[in-house]
């Protein structure tokens, strides 16, 4: 997380977009991020805890991580640890490889940080984390002409400590450059606060520090503004690149850019950043923007390969209203869903109500708060967060 308000400057979203044009696969491809998927990996971030660099619930993180690769379908092969020490604190970043078809060894680097400071850091950086995973998720198949490494950095709330070792020692050792990067596209702190109007993320833009990349990274975030305008109903706003994963890359002389949202937060580095004071919801939307941003920029194939890219979840469309709820909720389903089932839990997965096939349901007994409500109908699950205000 940055540490020092930035500046706004004016949105560049209409220039930019008469210089990109829209490609329906991708736009196919970033509407395969579910709010079910964000939710959920939202509130298993939430309970892993205080995740401090060095930490076990930091460890658990990384295997948490670790496992959702796996479940994809990544190979162990393409999953690599890397361990970093600082001070007497050792951890470990965690990076994730997908070999390009044309440029197999140049990279586009999708990362943010999975380690936090004093709260559960489900907004610094819960929200980052969760969409980096359903970027891979939804491009574990698709051909890319360059490589992308997923990379989940620790160590950034102590100083970019994770991402500093990676690129002086991983990307370059010394002067030597030894990966050779297309692009580093950051995403911290994109969670949102409760309550806001969230329909607006700050493109990070290189305004300086090393002049060799500071032209090509204004280019960079000028696409960025473009697909988030193309692949996602959100406005834009630029924002001074900062305090943040990309910066070691940046002094490095890399092209950088990177999401970071709009109205700021006060919550990060406290207790209450936590899964009940995000905005899911927000967070979704800078997914279908990201996965339509890193399609881009990786090159993606542009036609839809087989059946499995087509298949959405059709519960998805679900909608539930009013949120905030006072004394009932109300289910709008897919016409053809018929049979289902709605619980509402607390946040630990309590059970709470349980009811079937009921549109209304009577959430009066509930106290004020947050929830989560789980739809399911045959082999398909949605989840969403609920509020309770009376």
């Amino acid at each position: 997380m940055r540490k020092i308000t930035t500046l706004l400057l004016f949105s560049l979203t209409t220039l930019s977009l008469q210089a990109q044009s829209f490609i329906q696969a991708y736009q196919d491809r970033a509407n395969m991020v579910t709010q079910t998927n964000i939710t959920m990996n939202l509130q298993e971030f939430a309970n892993l805890g205080v995740k401090t660099t060095g930490s076990t619930a930091n460890a658990n993180a990384l295997t948490w991580l670790k496992n959702k690769y796996l479940s994809y379908g990544y190979s162990a092969s393409q999953i690599e640890e890397d361990p970093f020490t600082f001070g007497s604190t050792s951890s470990k970043n965690l990076v994730i490889t997908k070999t390009g078809t044309v440029y197999p060894d140049k990279y586009v680097i999708i990362c943010g940080h999975f380690d936090s400071i004093v709260g559960p850091g489900v907004n610094d950086n819960g929200s980052g984390t969760s969409i980096i995973l359903e970027a891979a998720r939804i491009l574990k198949d698709v051909p890319t002409e360059y490589s992308i490494k997923f990379i989940h950095f620790s160590g950034e709330e102590q100083g970019l400590k994770g991402s500093t070792h990676y690129a002086n020692t991983v990307a370059y050792q010394g002067n030597t450059r030894v990966l050779d990067i297309k692009l580093v596209f950051n995403l911290d702190q994109v969670g949102g606060k409760l309550g806001n109007n969230n329909d607006t993320i700050y493109c990070d833009e290189d305004m300086g520090g090393n002049p060799n990349n500071t032209a090509a990274s204004v280019a960079a975030n000028q696409e960025l503004i473009a697909c988030t305008g193309l692949y996602s109903p959100l406005f834009t706003d630029i924002d001074e690149a900062e305090d943040t994963d990309y910066m070691p890359f940046e002094a490095k002389g890399e092209v950088i850019t990177g999401y970071f949202e709009y109205h700021r937060s006060n919550l990060p580095h406290t207790a209450n950043d936590t899964f009940a004071n995000t905005d899911p919801v927000y967070i979704y939307k800078v997914g279908k923007a990201s996965v339509g941003a890193l399609q881009h920029f990786a090159v993606a194939a542009t036609t839809i390969l087989g059946t499995k890219e087509n298949t959405l979840n059709t519960l998805e469309s679900t909608e539930i209203y009013p949120n905030p709820a006072k004394d009932t909720l109300n289910i709008e389903l897919p016409k053809n869903v018929k049979n289902f089932s709605f619980e509402v839990t607390d946040l630990l997965g309590r059970p709470l109500l349980k009811n079937s096939n009921e549109t209304k349901i009577n959430v009066s007994s509930l106290q004020n708060g947050a929830y989560i409500g789980i739809l399911k109908s045959g082999d398909q699950k949605v989840v969403r967060k609920i509020l309770i205000e009376k």
